[in-house]
């Protein structure tokens, strides 16, 4: 018999993906999320759309145990949208999310949850100086993230881990760092760095466009191995605590910008506007990762790179 699981935030970029991998594994997948997945169809058993803010909805999609749950739905988008006038509605839409699933996966009796959360709950003093940074897990305390993004991905953390110590549950926490690749949002506003700079390369003929002065330092991970190393934390491990899911092949946004003018054989000139930047460095540590799993991600950051632009290619193409 097939090995049953439930995906939240289906029809997200990182969350259509999981559930294609899942399905490559021979495992009946029920998606659900407030849409379908934008670029294609999901590979799901089952597809709910469902608003999961709402409790009564939560408790009539998760209706049944199954053998894995992921829960990667929350209100969010790149730095462009995070970090502008959508404060309350990421705060109260994602911890709602959470907290529904939290309490219905207990109430059904299903043995762990695995919460996507973000490098965005680190403080934002150990990110400033680019000489000297940090986003080594135990240092999420003091917390200072500088977004409500992170405030509300540190709070629905708690929320796991408190469902953990009152009712034996196994739930995992996983903190992505800068995820990438074909089928993610490239346009719009939510898209992140990028796909938005692999968009404006692919559109440019002299200039791009680049948001601040390009120095701030960020590493990125290809969606395969964001999906690999979710499972395995989820599956293979008996570690508890929130961990990084991330690269640590650090790059400036100046060199993605350069990189991936080299795939599309393009010179171009960077232009410096004012627009939001972020935290000044930040990169995953994959020290406790490697320690949990024995491994940790390659960080093959050119080759996601080229899978990326020529998808977004594709995109503009059909288009026009």
């Amino acid at each position: 018999m097939s090995k049953t699981a439930l995906v939240f935030g289906a029809g997200g970029f990182i969350g259509n993906h999981l559930v294609t991998s899942l399905k490559e594994e021979g495992y009946w997948v029920v998606g659900s999320d407030i849409k379908h997945p934008e670029f294609g169809k999901s590979q799901a058993d089952v597809f709910v759309i469902a608003d999961l803010r709402d409790r009564y909805t939560v408790n009539r999609v998760m209706s049944q145990k199954y053998d894995e749950v992921y829960q990667l739905a929350a209100d969010m988008g790149g730095i462009g949208y995070i970090s502008s006038s959508h404060d309350a509605s990421i705060l109260t839409n994602s911890a709602l999310i959470n907290l529904n699933v939290a309490r219905r996966a207990e109430e059904v009796g299903i043995h762990g949850v695995f919460f996507s959360s973000s490098a965005c709950i680190y403080p934002e003093h150990n990110q400033i100086d680019p000489n000297n940074f940090t986003c080594e897990e135990s240092t999420a305390y003091p917390a200072h993230p500088d977004t409500e993004y992170g405030w509300e991905k540190l709070f629905s953390e708690r929320i796991y881990l408190a469902y953990n110590r009152d009712y034996g549950m196994k739930n995992k926490i996983g903190r992505y760092h800068n995820v990438f690749g074909p089928q993610g949002t490239w346009k719009g506003g939510k898209e992140k760095a990028p796909a938005a700079i692999c968009r404006k390369v692919a559109q440019a003929t002299d200039n791009i466009e680049v948001w601040g002065d390009g120095s701030q330092l960020r590493s990125f991970l290809y969606v395969d191995e964001c999906v690999e190393f979710t499972k395995a934390f989820y599956r293979e491990s008996t570690f508890f605590d929130p961990i990084n899911i991330g690269s640590t092949a650090t790059v400036s946004i100046n060199q993605l910008v350069d990189m991936v003018c080299a795939i599309a054989n393009k010179d171009l000139k960077r232009v410096h506007i004012e627009g939001p930047t972020g935290v000044k460095a930040r990169t995953s540590d994959n020290t406790l990762i490697h320690k949990v799993l024995g491994k940790s991600p390659k960080e093959n950051l050119e080759e996601g790179l080229k899978h990326t632009y020529d998808w977004i290619v594709k995109q503009i193409e059909n288009e026009k």
